[in-house]
């Protein structure tokens, strides 16, 4: 099957097969969360992009081998529910950022901050962190040498938009997505969002003007 990023609650999960690393996407909860299952090709190290919810269908989706890290992309509660079942059963390194760490139902074992990095197996994902909608919420780019990036945004950008901000936060998410990503990163990047479906940035570049505009 080739890769849409088009998943479902209750349906199976869609599978990227890149040079180094496979991204298995899923969707489960009420809320429709993104978790992704990112899996080091040549030592099988697996780690989980958000434990969200429903945790037998993670458990599942990691299958015999093992979790060796989840990250928690923010402290808002949809994106954990299932952390503490996941960990329990798994016992993986936590990470999340300093900020956002303290809110969440289990103790995290590394911090990470902006331009820091994140290890599953042979693959680095570099860290970035973009504030608004929540003060520690980061993403983490695949910088994949065979090809274009790849970029797991958590519920800081999404196709149509960033994520939900208050008045007071949108110029600062706004600002952290355009230089910390758009800037950064070429227009084939592909990004993964914490909910719905995939886009490139390419795609989405036009209308940042447009949603600086309309304060959402």
């Amino acid at each position: 099957m080739s890769y849409t990023g088009n998943v479902v609650v209750g349906g199976p999960a869609q599978v990227r097969e890149l040079p180094a690393l496979i991204i298995s996407k899923v969707a489960v909860g009420p809320y429709n969360n993104n978790c992704y299952l990112l899996r080091c090709r040549r030592s099988g190290a697996q780690m989980l992009v958000d434990a969200a919810d429903e945790p037998e269908v993670l458990t599942a989706l990691v299958g015999d081998d093992g979790l060796e890290s989840v990250v928690t992309t923010h402290r808002h509660g949809d994106h954990w529910q299932a952390l503490p079942a996941v960990v329990g059963a798994t016992r993986p390194t936590t990470i999340a950022h300093p900020l956002d760490a303290p809110e969440l139902p289990v103790a995290t074992d590394v911090l990470v901050e902006d331009g820091g990095t994140v290890r599953v197996g042979d693959v680095t994902l570099d860290v970035i962190h973009l504030r608004g909608h929540t003060p520690g919420s980061i993403a983490l780019l695949y910088d994949n040498p065979d090809g274009p990036p790849h970029l797991f945004t958590g519920d800081s950008l999404f196709p149509g938009g960033v994520g939900k901000t208050t008045p007071e936060t949108f110029a600062q998410l706004i600002d952290d997505v355009s230089k910390r990503v758009f800037a950064r990163l070429p227009d084939e990047t592909w990004f993964y969002p914490g909910h719905g479906n995939d886009s490139t940035l390419g795609t989405e570049r036009p209308h940042l003007d447009e949603w600086r505009q309309r304060g959402w």
